[in-house]
């Protein structure tokens, strides 16, 4: 009896929070193939979180680093930036970065002590306008395919589908440590 209270109570909450939130239906975006609309609903409802959880941060919460092994929330920024350019280059425009690409985009690609000495000193807001910038190719470029294209192989076992998932699976997994970096804000 008491487990079912518990989970009528969660679900109550649950319901509560989703229409609250109007977070709980799926949909494809108008414009694109219906599957890829579904992947830009989500990407676009990820990259909306993300930016609402960072975009009032001051400088040094921007930088702000917990210990020695952590990364800032700047540089988690910066880390989907280089990571949904790295495969718009390579996916939609089926090429690789330019050099100048690379240095401006990839920087963050791994993150690592040379990106932690790179990514500080810059307001979250210049991290937030190159997302949009990246966002703004990959939206058209996604338009302009189609589902057959999505669901075509570029290797055994690997297809569009899948790597524009890891793009946005990449973004909720950093959502996460975000959040837990903002948690541990100095008050």
């Amino acid at each position: 009896m008491k487990s079912l209270k518990y989970k009528a109570s969660f679900f109550i909450l649950f319901l509560s929070f989703v229409l609250a939130n109007a977070q709980g239906e799926m949909k494809s975006v108008e414009g694109y193939s219906p599957q890829i609309g579904t992947m830009v609903y989500m990407l676009e409802d990820l990259k909306s979180r993300i930016t609402d959880q960072v975009k009032e941060l001051d400088q040094s919460q921007t930088d702000f680093l917990y210990d020695a092994d952590a990364n800032s929330i700047g540089s988690l920024v910066m880390h989907l930036v280089s990571t949904e350019a790295y495969y718009q280059i390579e996916t939609l425009e089926g090429r690789q970065w330019t050099e100048d690409e690379r240095m401006r985009l990839g920087v963050a690609g791994e993150l690592n002590e040379g990106s932690k000495r790179i990514l500080k000193g810059k307001p979250i807001q210049y991290y937030l306008d190159l997302w949009d910038e990246v966002r703004q190719k990959t939206l058209a470029g996604l338009k302009a395919k189609d589902d057959a294209w999505f669901a075509s192989s570029i290797a055994e076992g690997l297809n569009y589908h899948y790597v524009w998932y890891h793009v946005m699976e990449h973004s909720a997994n950093h959502m996460g440590q975000i959040a837990t970096v903002k948690n541990r804000l100095p008050k």
